[in-house]
């Protein structure tokens, strides 16, 4: 097996209101899909939102959960203002603040936000690494 994730979805409550929070809030480019799920494309992969109900039937799997779900989605950014715009981005959309974005122990600068769905999406700049070119529109 080649290591890549290819596609994250997230189980979302309201998919209208999950498609509106990254479509047009995050600014997330939305694939054409059918009706009962939303895909959008990201550099190198998809991201996909699918009604909890329904995924969770479909890894047949309980759809009863809540609080931590023991990981986390990333964003890295070029620099700390970059990370302090992402998450202003993102809370002018409907997010939920998690972490204010502050220097960290491992030597970068990140924040935390919530997705409408509780979601949790860290914001990072890790002057370790460079984050590559963005995909041409």
């Amino acid at each position: 097996m080649k290591p890549r994730i290819s596609m994250i979805t997230l189980a979302v409550r309201d998919l209208a209101t999950a498609v509106r929070f990254y479509e047009q809030g995050l600014g997330f480019p939305r694939m054409e899909s059918p009706p009962e799920v939303a895909f959008f494309t990201l550099n190198g992969s998809w991201l996909g939102l699918y009604g909890r109900e329904s995924l969770a039937e479909d890894a047949q799997v309980s759809a009863e959960g809540e609080g931590f779900e023991g990981f986390t989605l990333a964003h890295n950014v070029d620099s700390e203002q970059e990370v302090d715009a992402v998450v202003a981005q993102a809370l002018a959309a409907g997010a939920a603040l998690a972490k204010k974005p502050q220097k960290v122990f491992w030597g970068g600068y990140s924040g935390y936000f919530r997705d409408p769905d509780g979601h949790l999406w860290e914001v990072a700049h890790n002057p370790l690494f460079r984050v590559g070119p963005e995909d041409p529109d």
